[in-house]
């Protein structure tokens, strides 16, 4: 286990320390201010489930349309 890892009286599972994390006052600051990544993968807002939901109905729809496609030349 890595030494950063924080046992607390009575708990069995290591804690790790909580990320950074600064609030963004919309979407839209919170993308600039942290970047695309920052807020889709690390977290650093309180808009990253947002963003992750974004993506997903990105690619969901991306995946759709190639399925269609495909399904069309065959």
């Amino acid at each position: 286990m890595s030494g950063d890892l924080e046992v607390r009286k009575g708990e069995r599972i290591p804690r790790r320390p909580l990320p950074d994390y600064n609030e963004a006052s919309s979407f839209r600051e919170a993308i600039q201010r942290d970047g695309i990544i920052g807020t889709l993968l690390g977290d650093s807002n309180q808009y990253g489930p947002l963003s992750m939901l974004f993506v997903l109905l990105g690619v969901a729809t991306v995946t759709g349309v190639l399925i269609k496609l495909i399904s069309t030349f065959l």
